[in-house]
């Protein structure tokens, strides 16, 4: 699918920014393109909805996955926990609501905590396995993310996406629906790794959060401000995620036939330079203020 139109300005002239092999699974190159007014950057061209599915099919894709083979997945693993709770601070420091609707629920793992917590979820995941994995090990029918159209306005104190605005294929038209289910007043927290981040200077096309064609997109804090606004959400804050910066570090020193010393190493710089262009990955907080 060849997208002919900038996702965030819709203007139709790019330029090649950088070629990406899917170092995950496939090993295909790919293209990711910037667009030549708003300078915003996305995987073009991406296979189409109905043949993304075989690129998540993978032990490897682990957030769709509990498995603890290999170093960096055990890592992974035992950090969510801290992760999770960390997110549940944020949420709870940020609204008192317990309406939660979490957008790309994956396996489930987030969605059990809050409702642990004493929130009331909606989990929407697209993949069938994943959903199966959730009602298996959590008991806990998550819905299909079509069903995102479906539910009911301002119905939501709060929406997370975590590491999910990557992989949307209808950008525009999901926002829409989010603002339109998100309570006046509620809050929307969005993480998504930053291009603009020390670790992803520094490994360039092996930097593994490119993670072509998984992510359609690749952003930077000002591509998420420009996005949201011109849907009425503000941002009003970024939070780190500095555990991000050390697992992206490990998997991009695996692609380029490193060593996790190294990564552990540069995962370091990427947070102490995080001044600079921000960290590896990030939360951004936004607001609908109507």
């Amino acid at each position: 699918m060849h997208r002919e139109e900038c996702p965030v300005c819709g203007k139709t002239e790019f330029t090649h920014f950088m070629d990406v092999k899917d170092h995950m699974i496939t090993k295909e190159d790919f293209v990711i393109v910037e667009c030549d007014d708003c300078k915003f950057h996305f995987t073009n061209p991406v296979p189409s909805k109905d043949k993304i599915g075989p690129y998540y099919k993978s032990e490897e894709y682990i957030s769709h996955s509990s498995s603890n083979k290999g170093v960096i997945n055990f890592l992974y693993n035992k950090v969510r926990v801290k992760t999770l709770r960390q997110k549940l601070r944020w949420i709870e420091s940020e609204t008192s609501g317990k309406q939660l609707l979490d957008i790309g629920a994956g396996t489930g793992h987030f969605v059990k905590v809050a409702q642990n917590q004493g929130f009331t979820v909606t989990g929407l995941e697209p993949d069938e396995d994943a959903r199966a994995f959730c009602k298996k090990e959590h008991g806990i029918e998550l819905q299909p993310q079509t069903d995102l159209y479906k539910l009911e306005d301002n119905s939501a104190d709060v929406i997370t996406m975590w590491h999910v605005l990557e992989h949307v294929y209808d950008l525009q038209k999901d926002i829409k629906e989010i603002r339109r289910i998100l309570k006046p007043g509620g809050v929307l927290f969005v993480a998504v790794p930053n291009m603009a981040s020390y670790d992803a200077e520094y490994y360039k096309e092996f930097w593994a959060a490119y993670d072509v064609p998984r992510h359609l997109y690749h952003f930077k804090k000002k591509d998420i401000d420009k996005l949201f606004c011109l849907n009425d959400i503000k941002m009003c804050k970024v939070l780190p995620m500095k555990f991000d910066s050390f697992y992206v570090s490990m998997l991009s020193e695996k692609y380029k036939g490193g060593n996790i010393l190294k990564a552990a190493f540069i995962g370091f710089l990427s947070n102490l330079n995080s001044k600079k262009g921000g960290f590896s990955s990030q939360v951004y907080v936004l607001r609908h203020d109507d």
